[in-house]
């Protein structure tokens, strides 16, 4: 293959972190098993504009079979769900906090992640935080940072092929359960 032929679609190319920091916060046998666990996932930050990432996702996910919990204190509402203006007043279990944050934000929100007791906390593309990942991670739960949960969620059904997405996977296969 010749210089940088096939890079330009390489998931790999996204990421922003360190080559240590990427092998410890974006390993893929832990984003599979939390995608295949994960059933309530709350996106801190979800919008309410279509044009915004959170919304893009979000909607998304919840096509995927996830429910969805939205996180914003400058929104009643999301689609027909209600929002929530902070983890805590979020009245069910939540398996994945999913952040569109700011990184500077992520400590706060790591706290607020172990003390509800979830089981991941995601920070998505170019939310990177080795403070917030190092809280919840000595807590116990499974941490991924710097990665979009949607293009993973689609590396690892097939979906992102059908756009021409190199996701470094070879299958024969297609189907809801990839996991």
């Amino acid at each position: 293959m010749g210089s940088g032929q096939g890079l330009a679609c390489d998931i790999t190319l996204n990421s922003v972190l360190e080559p240590e920091l990427r092998e410890k916060y974006q390993d893929t046998r832990v984003i599979r098993r939390v995608l295949a666990e994960t059933e309530t996932i709350a996106i801190v930050g979800l919008s309410r504009d279509r044009s915004k990432a959170s919304h893009f996702v979000a909607t998304y996910l919840r096509y995927a079979g996830y429910e969805i919990i939205s996180v914003n204190p400058t929104i009643d509402s999301w689609q027909d769900l209600k929002s929530y203006p902070d983890l805590q007043s979020v009245p069910q279990r939540i398996d994945m906090v999913d952040v569109f944050r700011p990184s500077p934000e992520c400590p706060a929100l790591a706290r607020q992640a172990v003390q509800i007791g979830a089981k991941s906390f995601w920070m998505q593309l170019r939310v990177v935080s080795v403070e917030a990942a190092e809280i919840a991670s000595s807590a116990g739960l499974d941490v991924i940072m710097d990665r979009c949960v949607k293009m993973e969620h689609g590396r690892y059904n097939g979906s992102m092929h059908w756009v021409g997405m190199n996701t470094g996977i070879i299958t024969s296969k297609r189907g809801r359960r990839w996991y």
